[in-house]
């Protein structure tokens, strides 16, 4: 990357600016269960750090303010494409809509460190359905300024579980479906991929309750990406569960 010019400064994270502060609720209910982009913060460790410079600023005397970043499309909240994995396959330009607007079903994960088929098993997951899973990665991991490398995911058998019933979409709250420490990505990916499984990854469920809810989660339209930064809210709905 080449270095900020004279007339650039790179971005200062703020407290108001940290992901625990982005899942605030508004007026019509919806709840905003992305992460900021902010300079430096976590990302998946062979992946580009992230970087917010600014270019123009009003206050040094410029006739606007303008700001550019350098990120993976993997950082934050995102989601992932068929091509991140699977040669050959749709980028993240070709997802329907459809897929990740609609209602949804957040299950709370009680296993502080695996997503584990025994326990999907009692909350009856239908076909077509669109799951988010809130599990103690919200807030805890949101809440630390480097990656952690020990966050919940889902066991190779639990995204098979999950390809076997059909699902049409599937959220988690950390960067990855798959794990960092057991090297289990790969064959996680590829198990919820193949199913034609459309994944968000990096939201934060710290202020949702388990039960169903509006979701809306619209990823950037790159051309043929691997996947792709997204803003994602949820509105809950009826009763909740436990």
């Amino acid at each position: 990357m080449a270095p900020p010019s004279r007339n650039s400064h790179t971005l200062k994270a703020s407290k108001v600016s940290r992901a625990s502060a982005s899942s605030k609720k508004s007026r019509n209910g919806f709840i905003d269960v992305s992460v900021a982009i902010r300079n430096g913060m976590p990302h998946w460790p062979d992946n580009p750090a992230i970087v917010v410079e600014r270019v123009m600023d009003l206050e040094k005397g410029h006739p606007a303010t303008v700001s550019k970043i350098s990120l993976g499309v993997h950082t934050g909240t995102h989601m992932d494409a068929p091509s991140h994995f699977l040669a050959g396959t749709s980028g993240i330009d070709k997802m329907p809509l459809d897929a990740t607007i609609g209602r949804a079903r957040v299950i709370k994960i009680r296993d502080p460190k695996l997503v584990r088929v025994k326990e999907l098993e009692k909350h009856r997951i239908r076909r077509g359905e669109r799951i988010l899973l809130r599990t103690r990665n919200s807030p805890r991991a949101w809440e630390a300024d480097h990656f952690v490398e020990d966050f919940v995911h889902l066991t190779p058998e639990a995204a098979q579980w999950f390809a076997d019933r059909g699902v049409r979409t599937l959220g988690v709250d950390y960067l990855s479906v798959g794990g960092f420490l057991d090297g289990s990505g790969e064959s996680v990916h590829h198990a919820l991929l193949k199913a034609g499984i459309w994944i968000i990854e990096g939201l934060n469920l710290s202020r949702v309750p388990p039960g169903p809810c509006e979701l809306v989660c619209l990823p950037l339209k790159l051309l043929d990406g691997d996947g792709a930064p997204a803003r994602a809210i949820v509105r809950t709905l009826g009763r909740r569960a436990t």
